[in-house]
């Protein structure tokens, strides 16, 4: 089942009756409600939110990873539950005392499927490509010669401009993509603890600031769905405005249920992602030597 996505960007006071999620909003005498078994994310974007403990409470029992955004309506924080698995302290001792090598060679599956999924975004958009394939193949355990960042470049010279320069804080399109990477992420970071795993121990992302490097990590692969998304958002939009408005956002939202490939079968991107938190975590069990990763929907 696909867990929803549930946006609130207007005051409103959120409570729990019933495993249910009530919602009563200031000018609406009506009360609304929904299974929280349902839920998988929850975006708080209001000042004038409140949201009582038994609800945060009941939320994280159900894996729902709640986001709060900042005054710049950008997700800033999220909260997860950290006993998602009935095995929990094997898995994470085993993702603990993962060997040097085994994350290696788990890196180079990573970036392998990104610049594999990224030249395969390029090819729809009928752009030259026979760089990034040549670079996906070059890639080597923990990805040492740097094949990710090389391909980044390449890739989105090609995909918007030669001025094109990602980053945190611009307009479009890079708001857009930061949003939906946000978004991307909460879904990665809900996977991992439903599989048992830590989202802030990294197999390559080690920054002593950053909670979710795990997250970060997995997520490589997945970003290309995102960026195809964006680009449809873009073309949609017709170049009005720069900021990132709330029909971005609603557009966005879709992103758990954009459909990929893995394994050779279509899934929505959460049930994709959740095989892959679970690949990663056989991975590190040593149960597996191959992760289940997202490859391109033709």
């Amino acid at each position: 089942m696909i867990k929803r996505t549930l946006y609130f960007g207007s005051a409103a006071y959120l409570s729990v009756k019933n495993e249910q999620l009530i919602v009563n909003y200031p000018e609406d005498k009506e009360t609304k409600s929904l299974p929280i078994e349902d839920i998988g994310i929850l975006f708080l974007d209001h000042y004038q939110l409140t949201i009582t403990q038994p609800l945060l409470s009941n939320l994280l029992d159900n894996n729902v990873a709640v986001i709060s955004c900042n005054e710049r309506h950008l997700p800033h924080g999220m909260f997860l539950n950290l006993d998602g698995h009935y095995t929990q302290q094997a898995h994470l001792s085993a993702q603990i005392e993962a060997t040097e090598a085994v994350k290696d060679r788990l890196w180079k599956q990573v970036i392998q499927h990104k610049i594999s999924n990224q030249a395969s975004l390029l090819a729809d958009c009928e752009i030259e490509n026979t760089n990034m394939q040549y670079w996906a193949k070059q890639v080597k355990n923990g990805d040492p010669e740097n094949m990710e960042a090389r391909a980044a470049a390449n890739y989105w010279r090609k995909l918007f401009d030669v001025e094109f320069v990602r980053g945190r804080y611009d307009d479009l399109p890079n708001s857009l993509l930061n949003y939906g990477y946000a978004i991307l992420r909460a879904v990665v970071a809900r996977g991992l603890v439903g599989s048992g795993l830590h989202p802030s121990l990294g197999i390559h992302h080690h920054n002593k600031y950053n909670a979710y490097c795990l997250a970060d990590d997995l997520m490589e692969a997945y970003r290309p769905f995102v960026d195809r998304l964006v680009l449809q958002v873009l073309e949609e939009d017709g170049g009005a405005g720069e900021e990132l408005n709330m029909g971005h956002k609603k557009q966005l939202l879709q992103i758990p249920t954009l459909d990929v490939m893995i394994r050779n079968k279509r899934s929505p991107l959460m049930i994709a992602v959740q095989q892959s938190t679970s690949s990663l975590a056989a991975c590190f069990l040593k149960e597996s030597k191959s992760l289940k990763l997202p490859t391109w929907l033709h």
